[in-house]
């Protein structure tokens, strides 16, 4: 009979052990989003942390700044933990100037999708037919309903490259089945009208009610060429990777789901490993660029964290976002060195100027 007792005594020390590191656990996790700042979305409020409360080496700022003023810099943002750390603006540029994301904001559609996903509207599995209907390219309906919401996200629909940039049917060609070929394509814009269907609603109005508002952005989309270029302050730019940064929460309230922000910013197939749904990925072993099939060994940009994922946008717009740094970086302004449609030498060359500064 004590023995029995025994045994009961000590499997109710064992439950309440692991309840008590599970709570530990949770607590562990709660008090590291807690770290997270988020600036107020209804004033021009946003904290600072100074380079010198992060033991940054102050001495290599000054480069960093005169670097990128050379390099056609309209504006600079570094946030730590969401705090701005360091904010410069050059070149006619200032807090309330408006320039656009160019293919940076594509990354806008990734986190829409994610939301969309979460309330039922869809499922990036299903075929983007579904929701457009037959014929919204030039292929046959067979090789046409094997493209999925997914393919767009991740730029394997198989459609031709090298038509054009538009995006009505006869600039959508086939070339290779969907999901055998990875390729930049403009496509992915589609997303945007899929989630118009799915919703009822426009997209503008979909994503300012479900993303845009909800963390205080300003800006607006401009159709230019069939395709949707968002502009805004540099600002607003911080704020959404500020929310990609804190895992798709903005302060209280999960606003694209976790799950779905881990699964883009991940190798979302084999042909390019370094890229997502929308999102480069840096640390892999080889990557494309864009209008290249030739695949190149080491990470995207060898200079950056391994841990980095990056949405960058044609003329050297770049939101950078460190994990493993507590990081945030915006870049907004013309093209460093000459045009080019996402990532350059600029990027590695920026990022030894960064590290100066914060390692």
């Amino acid at each position: 009979m004590m023995t029995r007792y025994f045994l009961i005594f000590a499997l109710g020390l064992l439950i309440l052990s692991c309840n008590t590191d599970t709570d530990n656990n949770n607590t562990s996790s709660s008090s590291l989003q807690d770290e997270i700042y988020f600036p107020p979305i209804d004033t021009e409020d946003w904290a600072t942390i100074s380079p010198n409360e992060l033991g940054w080496n102050e001495a290599e700022i000054q480069g960093l700044i005169s670097f990128l003023e050379q390099k056609n810099t309209k504006s600079f943002i570094i946030l730590h933990k969401g705090k701005i750390a360091l904010e410069v603006y050059l070149n006619g540029h200032n807090q309330n100037s408006i320039w656009y994301w160019a293919s940076a904001g594509k990354t806008l559609s990734t986190a829409i999708c994610g939301i969309a996903q979460n309330e039922g509207l869809l499922n990036i599995n299903d075929k983007v037919s579904d929701y457009l209907g037959n014929h919204w390219t030039s292929l046959s309906l067979e090789k046409e309903q094997l493209i999925t919401i997914k393919h767009l996200l991740s730029m394997t629909s198989g459609l031709d490259d090298s038509v054009g940039d538009g995006v009505s049917p006869e600039n959508l060609q086939y070339l290779a089945d969907a999901g055998t070929r990875w390729a930049y394509h403009n496509v992915y814009v589609k997303v945007q009208d899929v989630i118009a269907s799915a919703s009822n609603q426009s997209w503008d109005s979909y994503f300012k009610n479900n993303l845009r508002d909800k963390i205080g952005m300003n800006g607006t989309y401009i159709n230019i060429e069939d395709l949707n270029v968002y502009w805004s302050n540099t600002r607003s730019m911080a704020r959404f990777g500020l929310l990609i940064y804190a895992n798709g929460r903005w302060d209280q309230e999960q606003i694209v789901p976790k799950s779905f922000l881990e699964e883009a910013t991940s190798s979302s197939q084999n042909l390019n490993l370094s890229y997502g749904y929308l999102w480069w990925i840096n640390g892999q072993d080889s990557y494309l660029l864009p209008q290249s099939q030739i695949q190149f060994s080491g990470s995207i940009i060898p200079n950056a964290p391994n841990d980095m994922y990056a949405a960058l946008g044609k003329n050297d717009q770049k939101i950078y976002i460190v994990p493993s740094k507590e990081l945030v970086i915006i870049r907004m302004g013309e093209s460093a060195d000459d045009v080019n449609f996402a990532l350059s030498n600029f990027d590695n060359n920026l990022w030894e100027k960064i590290n100066a500064v914060i390692d």
